[in-house]
């Protein structure tokens, strides 16, 4: 059973402002671990390639980079906003009292300030670079982020299915970069982000069940402890987005190469799923977890490659 999911939440010290005199580098990579590196990379990776998917071949790389540049900032700014917003709860919980803002190593206001501006930034920038498309958008993805998605914890398990939108808008961020916002391999890859987020955010509401019923979180888990919503829910993504994944194939865009792969990663998806569902436990969460970490990169590689 994993530790953040057994141990007793702490509350983590809380401070505004942050300590005067920290050394510079050291704000930096408070800064740097508020924003989620790892998250944004998987974003703009997801958006990067659907551009070049979308574009047929042949990309406006200094749109594209453009595009990349404004729209970063707009997801750092929206997730510094988050943090900001959800300091609170953060607290309560083992698995996020160490970051930064829960922490007290950044101040509040700061960090308000910081997301604020990037965000407003962000858009400026892709308004005058880009496109009016990719700015409604990214506007759009900000505020079911921001504004619904993040309320909507303490109320509701209806936040996955409404904060996935966000997690899938970046994919069109792309397509919208090289002005093909709506087409239907651009839908189909929106598709498959979207619906791989019930699979691995049903795994972690599993896994870290304890911290979110005491940060008071309405995460499917908590909502129904025994686990079958979440496990519906991680059944439900999996099975739909075998189809999904094919359309490219159907609509010509990508080969069979491309197709069986999607296909043998959409079972392998879907396996661990159901083996959650039947078993519910920390196990079969871990399992799932792990490879839905490996199921985007490879799918989305292979689409480049058959394009």
């Amino acid at each position: 059973m994993s530790p953040a999911a057994t141990s007793t939440p702490a509350a983590a010290p809380v401070a505004e402002p942050a300590p005067a005199g920290r050394p510079f580098p050291a704000v930096l990579r408070d800064y740097y671990e508020l924003v989620r590196p790892r998250i944004v990379g998987l974003v703009l990776f997801t958006m990067v390639i659907a551009a070049v998917v979308s574009s047929a071949g042949s990309v406006a790389w200094l749109t594209l980079l453009h595009a990349v540049s404004g729209s970063t900032l707009v997801i750092i700014g929206a997730i510094a906003l988050n943090a900001r917003l959800e300091r609170a709860s953060d607290v309560k919980m083992v698995r996020t009292a160490g970051r930064p803002l829960p922490a007290g190593r950044l101040p509040q206001r700061q960090v308000a300030w910081f997301g604020a501006i990037t965000s407003v930034v962000g858009g400026v920038y892709l308004a005058a670079l880009v496109n009016g498309w990719i700015v409604v958008l990214a506007v759009v993805s900000w505020i079911v982020y921001v504004w619904i998605y993040t309320p909507l914890k303490i109320f509701t398990a209806w936040q996955t299915p409404i904060g996935a939108v966000a997690g899938a808008m970046p994919v069109l961020l792309g397509s919208a970069a090289v002005g093909e916002p709506f087409n239907t391999t651009a839908l189909a890859l929106f598709g498959v982000i979207y619906l791989w987020q019930f699979p691995h955010a049903m795994a972690i509401a599993w896994l870290y069940r304890r911290d979110f019923a005491a940060a008071d979180l309405r995460v499917a888990t908590v909502v129904d402890p025994s686990g079958r919503t979440a496990a519906r829910l991680a059944v439900f993504g999996a099975i739909a987005l075998i189809p999904v994944s094919m359309v490219p194939v159907f609509v010509g865009t990508a080969g069979w190469a491309y197709g069986s792969i999607a296909l043998l990663l959409g079972i392998a998806y879907l396996l661990p799923s159901l083996l959650f569902w039947s078993r519910r436990n920390d196990i079969a969460a871990r399992l799932l977890l792990r490879i839905s970490f490996a199921y985007v990169p490879v799918v989305f590689l292979a689409i480049l490659l058959a394009v």
